[in-house]
């Protein structure tokens, strides 16, 4: 069987999300035109605000209580020497998350983001890609489920992140198992491994994909047998924020390829989702193209952990507080053009 209970589940939320708020994008086109500025002067920050706008299904948009979800997860997959780093190294991270001491935090500080950690079963790697599927479908749905608490508690903007040694691996083995082509257009360094690295984290995910091509067919099969608990918590948390209203950033590859499971069920599926940045991973923006994003940001990064997403959070603030709190020309008294 390919399908059972705990995806349908899934699958009828699919059916049942909201659409775009056509009433509450007009209403900020109408605003944007009377800000004291020429018309379209402040480029993408002005389509940002509209889409605040049109995926909050309000006006004035707000971005008041904006949440940077991390979700960390441990992989079989490393077994076949595909990471640059030991396994260890994940728990250590989500302690340096929990302490202060990485790059994201420093990120969440600068724009006053609110940080949350999800700990997913680090002690329990998930079963080898290439022996086995990754997941159960129960472990699968419960999982997605635990990915949509990201936003309980209420936020307006959601951002999107991971951390997993591994994982660039298994974003490569989402890939390929959803759109096709060759295990080496898919891979890349991912934290630093060598050119024979590389090369055996394409090798991997080829055997992977062999192993699970029967089932590939459906894209919530792809997630549970070529994924893993990151990805899957991520995608049910981008599911959640759609369903709530809440605008998402999506930040690198890893996270990009848990949206694009939700974009192969409906094309539609992130219409409420912007591409953060593109990272340096070189099919990152291959699978960008796939699934019709074009980036915020192009800096070169390729640090995870949701800081791509955290920094187009601050711009997004930006273009929403423009939007809201620059003058009009009534008010300002600025005469504005015939």
């Amino acid at each position: 069987m390919t399908t059972g209970l705990p995806f349908d589940d899934i699958r009828a939320l699919i059916k049942n999300m909201p659409k775009a708020d056509l009433e509450s994008a007009e209403l900020a086109k109408a605003h944007e035109a009377q800000l004291t500025k020429p018309p379209g002067a402040l480029g993408k920050l002005e389509n940002i605000s509209e889409w605040v706008s049109t995926w909050q299904g309000r006006h004035p948009p707000r971005v008041e209580r904006t949440v940077v979800a991390v979700f960390a997860g441990n992989h079989g997959v490393v077994a076949q020497g595909v990471a640059a780093y030991p396994q260890a190294v994940t728990a250590q991270m989500v302690a340096n998350f929990q302490s202060g001491g990485a790059a994201v935090n420093q990120i969440c500080k600068t724009f006053d983001l609110g940080l949350k950690v999800f700990e997913l079963a680090l002690e329990q790697p998930t079963a080898d890609i290439t022996q086995d599927a990754a997941l159960s479908e129960k472990d699968c749905a419960a999982t997605f489920a635990y990915g949509m608490e990201a936003i309980a508690g209420g936020c307006d903007l959601l951002c999107i992140g991971e951390m997993g040694i591994g994982n660039t691996t298994i974003a490569a083995a989402l890939a390929y198992g959803l759109f096709g082509g060759t295990p080496e257009e898919w891979v890349g360094p991912g934290t630093g491994v060598d050119t024979e690295g590389v090369k055996r984290k394409a090798d991997a995910i080829r055997r992977a994909v062999e192993l699970h091509k029967a089932h590939l067919s459906d894209p919530l099969e792809v997630l549970r047998r070529l994924g893993g608990r990151e990805l899957s918590a991520m995608a049910g948390a981008i599911l959640a924020a759609r369903m709530e209203r809440v605008p998402v950033l999506i930040d690198g590859y890893v996270a990009t390829a848990a949206a694009a499971v939700l974009f192969k069920l409906d094309p539609h599926a992130l219409d409420h989702c912007f591409a953060a940045h593109c990272s340096a991973e070189p099919a990152h923006r291959k699978l960008l193209e796939k699934i019709g994003k074009v980036p915020l940001l192009d800096l070169g990064m390729r640090l995870g952990e949701a800081s791509g997403a955290a920094l187009a959070a601050g711009i997004v603030k930006a273009a929403v507080n423009c939007h809201n709190d620059m003058a009009t020309f009534a008010s300002a008294g600025v005469a504005n053009k015939d």
